[in-house]
């Protein structure tokens, strides 16, 4: 895990003019926007569509990627509006991609309970299930989910407190 002020001294490169930073910028957050991107959209092509964008449009921006305090959460906060962008602009639902499914080996006690809890969180609504995949995998605190997703802190715990609520229902787990 790449720590914030080497991602935020890629991102002052890359407004600087220097395309090698490119590289260092997706090593760093590559996967979690695709992460997100597929738990918000469902689908590999459209999240690998979105990864594209994200950088595509980080190609484009300029100096102004020299002034943001929090890169992981902007950038994070780009892949979810361009997913957003996708699934209007498609107006699809796909089934969960299979890669979502964790898999402990064939046929163990935990490939079934993580099998269990990936078809529990499938079942969540997408701004909880976003939530929970930018807490829980991106390691995102309440504030920078808000800013990521543009709703306040207190709209992302709720929505983290009710996503929670719900797989523990969903997975008969007494409150």
């Amino acid at each position: 895990m790449i720590d914030e002020g080497v991602l935020a001294g890629a991102m002052a490169a890359l407004a600087r003019g220097e395309k090698a930073a490119m590289a260092v910028i997706y090593d760093a957050v590559g996967r979690d926007l695709y992460g997100l991107a597929l738990w918000r959209t469902q689908s590999a092509e459209d999240a690998a569509d979105v990864v594209q964008e994200v950088f595509l449009k980080l190609a484009q921006t300029g100096v102004a990627l020299e002034d943001i305090a929090r890169p992981k959460a902007y950038l994070l906060g780009m892949a979810h509006r361009a997913a957003v962008d996708v699934l209007r602009m498609r107006r699809r639902t796909a089934p969960l991609d299979d890669a979502l499914l964790l898999d402990g080996g064939a046929g163990s006690g935990e490939a079934l309970a993580a099998r269990e809890a990936s078809a529990a969180v499938a079942q969540l609504a997408p701004e909880q299930r976003e939530v929970v995949y930018l807490r829980h995998f991106c390691g995102l605190s309440f504030s920078e989910i808000g800013k990521a997703l543009g709703i306040s802190l207190f709209t992302a715990a709720s929505r983290h407190r009710l996503a929670l609520t719900r797989l523990r229902k969903l997975m008969g787990v007494p409150s």
